[in-house]
Formats: C-alpha cells, sequence, structure tokens
C-alpha cells in the first residue's frame, strides 16, 4: 500500500529505493511511519520524487488506515465502501485506490494507468478523453471479474508499455500488436 502512494508520477524503480531507504529507518507499518517527522519521512523516499508531498499522503493514508482498523478492519468492507474509503483519504484517486484494492486486497478491480490508455489509445480502442471510470468500466465489463486476470492483465500492459509502446520512441517493429494497431503504421511512416 505504501508502494501504491509512492508510485505516483514515477517509475517502480524509484519506488523501490525510496522503500529499501524507508525500510532501512522503521519498519513498513504505518505506525511507524506516522512516529517520524514530516522530514525525516520525506528524505526517506526522497527517491520516489514529489517527497514532501508523498510524505503527506503517506501520512494521511496511514492515520487513515489505522482509523479505520488496520487491514482487518478495511479487508472487512465490501468492495465498493472499500474504495470510498481510500478515495476519501488525501492523495488518494482512483488509480492509486484501485491499485491497493487489487494488490493488497485482491479485489477483483481493473487499474487503469497511464500504459493502459496509451496502449489501448494507439489500439484505436480508445479515444483517448475518456475518464477513468469509463476506461475502468470498460475493462471490468469485458472481462469476468478475477482477481488472478485482471493482475496478470495489467502487469503484461504495464510490461507492454514500458518495453514495446513507449511513450517516446515505440518499437512497432517488434510489436506483437502492430498489424491491428493503427498507430504503428503511423509511426512507421515518420
Amino acid at each position: 500500500m505504501i508502494g501504491a502512494v509512492l508510485t505516483q508520477n514515477t517509475a517502480w524503480t524509484n519506488v523501490e529505493r525510496a522503500l529499501t531507504r524507508l525500510a532501512e529507518r522503521v519498519p513498513l507499518e504505518a505506525q511507524a511511519l506516522l512516529s517520524l517527522e514530516h522530514a525525516a519521512l520525506a528524505d526517506a523516499i526522497r527517491p520516489a520524487g514529489y517527497f514532501n508531498v508523498k510524505a503527506c499522503r503517506l501520512q494521511a493514508f496511514c492515520e487513515g488506515f489505522l482509523a479505520h482498523g488496520g487491514v482487518s478492519g478495511l479487508a472487512a468492507l465490501d468492495t465498493r465502501t472499500l474504495r470510498a474509503t481510500l478515495l476519501a483519504l488525501h492523495g488518494i484517486g482512483p488509480e492509486t485506490a484501485d491499485d491497493i484494492l487489487l494488490y493488497a486486497f485482491e479485489r477483483p478491480v481493473f487499474v487503469v494507468d497511464a500504459y493502459t490508455r496509451r496502449l489501448f489509445t494507439r489500439l484505436g480502442l480508445l479515444a483517448g478523453s475518456e475518464s477513468y471510470e469509463t476506461v475502468r468500466a470498460l475493462f471490468e465489463n469485458g472481462l469476468e471479474a478475477d482477481v488472478a486476470l485482471f493482475n496478470e492483465y495489467h502487469a503484461l500492459i504495464v510490461r507492454h508499455g514500458k518495453d514495446v509502446c513507449r511513450g517516446r520512441k515505440p518499437l512497432c517493429g517488434v510489436c506483437c500488436l502492430a498489424e491491428r494497431c493503427p498507430a504503428a503504421q503511423s509511426f512507421a511512416d515518420a
């Protein structure tokens, strides 16, 4: 859950460095994070970027986490209520909430990220201007509500987005979707 907050607007490799630094100072537990002064927390998570903002978000998350009974209290909530509870916490938006729901609480919620938007817009399946909730609903309504499926599908999208369908200089020549991708032709012509 800490990683879900830290990964906002940064690469996972930076989050791993931040988590390592943080774990060297305190256990990765809500009460321990709240025991740190803001400046110490911000310094520990510096590699994740936006460290002052993320320190505030982590502190707010930890306070909310404990106020709702920790893992057991939150896990007892149905998915809709749990999502609303997470979204009500300072700094937790839809993507972060869904990341926590899928990976920490194993709820069948599809995570929509920049890779998902880029890939499916290039494939012509999204216009690119759809709201987060619209895109999430498209996936959730089009797939069986299965945690393992959502987890794997999201992971494959992320991998493809990082390795092939990159933001700059996509590798359309090695893309397994190139034949079906309208954007591949435009990149080939460029």
